[in-house]
């Protein structure tokens, strides 16, 4: 019993009904026909339910509760509504790739051309997909030029687990894995291709991430072995470009996407990073790098534009002194604008993931715990 009764009786029937008038915006169908409807309960005029989502990252979650709220409450006999919203984020399967047990999604950050802030992307479009209340780690495959330690503040050394598994580093809510953690910052890395390749297998199949909603993984600029090797053997569930509004990190940014697309990783879209400047004391906008590259890129490659990012000082000041903009100033519109992108770039990913045929029998190259941590040869 959850108050008092009305003499109307309010059944199930008239309730899913009712539900199944409200759609997500993303998957354009009924929440009730997608199962997201769960825990029905109704006493007398009370009326209490949860609504699943696929991503605790919802930017239109608010929304969605209200919508059904309202059109609950104007049922005959309904004296109050309760809605609970929860997430259960979606995956799907990968045949062919690195066994990665427990990470849902593994998300790609690329760009064509270093300096564009790739990196900064990366670190608070995690941060923001937790404060949301998924379970995020990252990766730094940044073998060469490492920064996620430096973003994040922290310079640890990570321990093994007697099944000679990784444990990575946790920081801010995230759990993190990078190179950084591994040399110091004097020592540069003189590797050639196959020791990096062979690194971020390890990366991939020996470092225990845990249960993750996402693992948004940090990739160097261009288009080398790195990221070839992470394309081929990760079960990457989409990827994200970031580029700036010139012409020359655009074209960058249109190989780099190229790239995904021959080897069948969804792109998620495009972000403007350096979009434009708001001056803090005339609150005058300038577009220093130009404005708007990034969204007619993404029109003209037929791919989601997720959003702009100002330029602000503070976020490079935040990164260099390991608190990123989210946590340094939550408050700034940058912040807000990293908010909108992460919601954007979950709400692709869920859409991917539904769109995503089913895969069955599904194989891997690389299991560690089957093969005591060694590379399989393709299948």
């Amino acid at each position: 019993m959850f108050g008092n009764k009305t003499s109307s009786p309010v059944t199930e029937q008239a309730v899913l009904e009712v539900l199944r008038t409200v759609q997500d915006p993303d998957l354009h169908r009924s929440i009730v026909e997608l199962g997201f409807v769960k825990n029905l309960a109704i006493a007398g005029g009370d009326v209490r339910f949860d609504v699943e989502l696929t991503t605790p990252a919802c930017p239109v979650k608010e929304m969605l509760q209200q919508e059904c709220r309202d059109k609950v409450a104007k049922l005959p006999g309904v004296s109050s509504v309760e809605v609970k919203m929860t997430a259960n984020t979606t995956a799907r399967a990968f045949e062919g790739k690195v066994a990665m047990p427990g990470v849902k999604n593994a998300i790609a950050v690329a760009s064509g051309k270093g300096g564009v802030g790739k990196s900064t992307a990366a670190v608070n479009l995690a941060l923001a997909l937790a404060e949301r209340g998924a379970r995020v780690g990252i990766m730094d495959a940044d073998v060469y030029g490492p920064s996620i330690p430096m973003m994040l503040g922290v310079q640890k050394r990570p321990k093994m687990t007697p099944e000679k598994k990784i444990l990575p580093i946790e920081a801010h809510g995230l759990t993190s894995m990078s190179m950084g953690y591994l040399s110091d910052d004097k020592t540069p890395v003189i590797w050639r291709g196959p020791m990096v390749s062979g690194l971020i297998q390890q990366f991939l199949g020996v470092v225990e991430w845990g249960e993750l909603d996402y693992l948004v993984i940090d990739l160097p600029p261009g288009t080398g072995d790195i990221q070839l090797t992470l394309c081929q053997q990760a079960p990457l569930a989409g990827a994200v470009i970031v580029t700036t509004p010139q012409d020359v990190s655009l074209l960058d940014a249109r190989k780099g996407l190229k790239m995904f697309e021959q080897v069948n990783v969804p792109v998620l879209g495009i972000v403007e990073n350096m979009s434009y400047f708001v001056c803090g004391h005339c609150h005058e906008r300038t577009d220093i790098f130009r404005h708007g590259g990034g969204q007619a890129e993404a029109v003209r490659l037929g791919v989601p534009f997720l959003g702009e990012i100002p330029l602000d000082p503070e976020v490079v000041i935040g990164g260099d002194e390991g608190q990123p903009i989210l946590l340094r100033n939550p408050k700034s519109p940058v912040a807000d604008a990293y908010r909108k992108v992460a919601g954007a770039m979950a709400a692709q990913l869920s859409i991917a993931n539904a769109s995503a045929p089913a895969q069955s029998n599904v194989k891997f190259l690389w299991d560690p715990n089957k093969t005591g941590g060694k590379p399989n040869s393709a299948p």
